[in-house]
């Protein structure tokens, strides 16, 4: 049905698809751990993209196949990939519907950990626990900062500057100092 698409229809397909899954997922200031296990073509690796780290499975395969079909990816794949591998890299990928498996995927800067299948949850588990141990509110300035950087038209440096500033007026800032003082762990408000 899709290659019956006019040109605004598949506009369209793109813009919902990356506002209302991929562009949410990004800027959720909850920190969101893609676990990637078996195949993640397509969208599925553009949805694993989209989120703030990705875990991989020893036998994880990722790839963006859609040139293959006279297409090229439509949720971000071409922008996102490139911001984690760099341009070259992402070229290639792309252009030769390519697919590697987690330990490249590793080394380009693609996924941030590679693991067993068995200790794939485990391992996104202690990660999303050491988050829990930090601010909630410092994570989410954090997100907003980052994903600053890659957005047109935004200084990502002053977006840093004033996340910065504001984290100054809140308790979790009060809270983490103090506790820093007193060499204890910190107990901060916005859990």
């Amino acid at each position: 049905e899709f290659y019956q698409y006019q040109l605004e229809e598949a506009k369209t397909l793109a813009a919902d698809g990356q506002r209302m899954l991929f562009d949410l997922v990004e800027h959720t200031e909850t920190p969101v751990i893609a676990a990637i296990n078996g195949f993640a073509l397509g969208g599925g690796l553009e949805l694993a993209m989209s989120c703030h780290l990705r875990i991989a499975s020893t036998n994880a395969k990722m790839g963006l196949p859609e040139v293959s079909l006279g297409v090229i990816p439509g949720y971000g794949g071409t922008q996102r990939l490139a911001q984690l591998t760099g341009k070259g890299r992402a070229l290639e990928l792309i252009m030769t519907a390519g697919m590697i498996d987690a330990a490249e995927a590793h080394r380009i800067g693609l996924v941030n950990h590679v693991t067993s299948l068995e200790e794939l949850l485990p391992k996104c588990v202690e990660i999303a626990q050491k988050c829990t141990k930090n601010s909630s509110m410092a994570i989410a300035s954090a997100i907003r900062a980052v994903n600053a950087g890659y957005s047109t038209g935004v200084n990502g440096y002053e977006t840093e500057i004033n996340e910065f500033a504001k984290s100054f007026t809140t308790e979790d800032f009060k809270e983490g100092t103090q506790a820093f003082l007193e060499k204890r762990k910190a107990n901060f408000p916005s859990k």
